[in-house]
């Protein structure tokens, strides 16, 4: 007898019928989500810094931007697959709320915590730097927390249904 025939099938992006998700599932989802914060996120401060803002309007602006534009990537996905705006707001938001938000806590704290990094210029190395390391970062907290929500169908598992 085959037993293969009963083992739990595999869906649609990597999520088992046990409510599990794949790694490669989950960190799909947080680069997804990492494209959309990264490009708000360096916009924001890129603005932020070149109109010689305090830190505290500079970080408001670029954590708008990051949510924005984070949100942005999704809605646009959904809208393609054929949802009207109200639905396709939904989905964003439940899609990606939590990420993001993990992204930008992790991310904004560690750019916080590095000494200078908040008084560094653009064209300093140390700006560059703390940004990108925050992102690096919050990617590597951020994707076991998308794994866990993708396996309970909820964060970036309400956006797949539309694909």
């Amino acid at each position: 007898m085959d037993h293969t025939a009963h083992e739990p099938e595999k869906h649609q992006h990597g999520m088992g019928q046990h409510g599990t998700a794949s790694w490669g599932t989950a960190v799909k989802a947080t680069l997804h989500c990492l494209t959309g914060c990264a490009i708000g996120e360096i916009l924001g401060m890129v603005i932020g810094t070149a109109a010689g803002w305090g830190n505290a309007p500079t970080m408001v602006v670029a954590i708008a931007l990051a949510f924005l534009f984070g949100y942005s990537f999704t809605l646009y996905a959904v809208l393609r697959a054929g949802l009207d705006l109200k639905a396709a707001i939904r989905v964003a938001l439940a899609a990606d709320t939590v990420s993001i938000a993990v992204m930008e806590l992790v991310d904004n704290l560690i750019i916080a915590l590095t000494p200078g990094a908040m008084d560094a210029e653009l064209a300093e190395g140390l700006f560059w730097y703390a940004l990108l390391g925050g992102f690096a970062v919050a990617f590597l907290i951020t994707t076991p927390v998308n794994k866990w929500m993708i396996g309970r169908g909820k964060g970036h598992a309400v956006v797949h249904a539309h694909h």
